[in-house]
């Protein structure tokens, strides 16, 4: 009997799960515990940041362009506020110059000066904890206070002057002299040196001591290792002091409104001004608040510019351990 030859049927192949469908996965009652969780704790903040920081700032972008006395409706003047900055108001241009001054002398003086005492501190000697208090120290002191100290440290007959007279130097004085209230302010800038100089000291304890023995077994110098070894690795903690210092500088309000009276010392006052005493003279002197608004937006340019330039020149000088060079 002859057998069939047709073929048997494939066995069907085993049918795979379906793929689930692509969508968002439900968050389990403990994860929406903990999201819930972090809401509520960041709330603060943000209502914070909305009520008190990008409020404020949205509606200073319209006042800016507005002319305003904060009692009557704004008016609505355009670019006016502006192109009257620029072209038409040369103490806005002195008030500038004085803060591109103190910020140019002032910041490069802070990071030399907290390099300078961190490289110190790093030294092996006795009582060094007790230094590095005593540095530091002096950021701790409000800010109005440390004015009040200076203005007796600068008054004609204070101890500076007492110094320079051992010397048969006649000190000048400092906050009348309009020549001399800029060097005055930025003699004052070297107070707060104690901040840079303690993030320096923590990176200076992060350096591989084996750079350094490497380094001695080669024959190098003290000066050598500072160059080639200390420095490099410091660079990003300089980088962010640059940073911090600029913003500062370009900020610096209240020790030209303490030190420099500008109803006692006009002539000081004119050769001090800085943006932000300008800008607090415009809002709540004057009344201007569309004119300070424009003011606070030209000095946050500024800012801004000088931050990018910073940025981009990171590539040239600051050195990260980890970065493949």
């Amino acid at each position: 009997m002859a057998t069939s030859t047709a073929p048997k049927a494939a066995p069907a192949a085993a049918e795979k799960p379906a793929s689930p469908k692509p969508g968002k996965q439900k968050l389990s009652k403990r994860r929406r515990r903990e999201a819930l969780s972090f809401y509520l704790f960041i709330s603060p903040w943000i209502i914070g940041f909305l009520v008190f920081l990008l409020g404020p700032m949205i509606a200073s972008i319209y006042y800016s362009l507005t002319d305003w006395d904060s009692f009557t409706p704004p008016q609505w003047v355009g670019f006016d506020n502006y192109v009257k900055l620029l072209t038409d108001d040369p103490v806005f241009w002195k008030a500038l110059w004085n803060t591109l001054f103190y910020a140019a002398i002032s910041v490069p003086l802070g990071l030399v000066l907290g390099l300078w005492l961190a490289n110190l501190l790093n030294k092996q000697v006795r009582a060094r904890k007790l230094f590095r208090t005593l540095i530091y120290l002096p950021t701790l002191i409000p800010l109005v206070a440390t004015a009040m100290i200076f203005r007796m440290v600068l008054a004609p007959n204070g101890p500076i002057n007492d110094f320079l007279g051992l010397f048969g130097v006649s000190g000048p004085n400092w906050l009348y002299d309009g020549p001399w209230v800029k060097p005055a302010l930025i003699l004052m800038s070297t107070w707060g040196a104690g901040a840079a100089t303690v993030l320096l000291l923590a990176a200076m304890k992060g350096i591989p001591r084996e750079l350094y023995e490497a380094a001695e077994v080669d024959g190098a110098s003290a000066m050598r290792q500072f160059w080639s070894i200390t420095l490099p690795h410091l660079t990003p903690i300089i980088f962010f002091n640059l940073i911090m210092g600029l913003i500062g500088a370009f900020q610096v309000f209240s020790q030209v409104y303490i030190l420099v009276s500008k109803a006692k010392n006009p002539a000081g006052y004119d050769a001090a001004q800085t943006m932000v005493p300008f800008l607090f003279d415009q809002a709540f002197s004057y009344y201007h608040m569309g004119y300070a608004s424009a003011i606070s937006w030209l000095l946050f340019l500024v800012i801004l510019v000088f931050t990018v330039i910073a940025f981009r020149t990171t590539r040239r000088w600051v050195f990260y351990e980890t970065e493949v060079k």
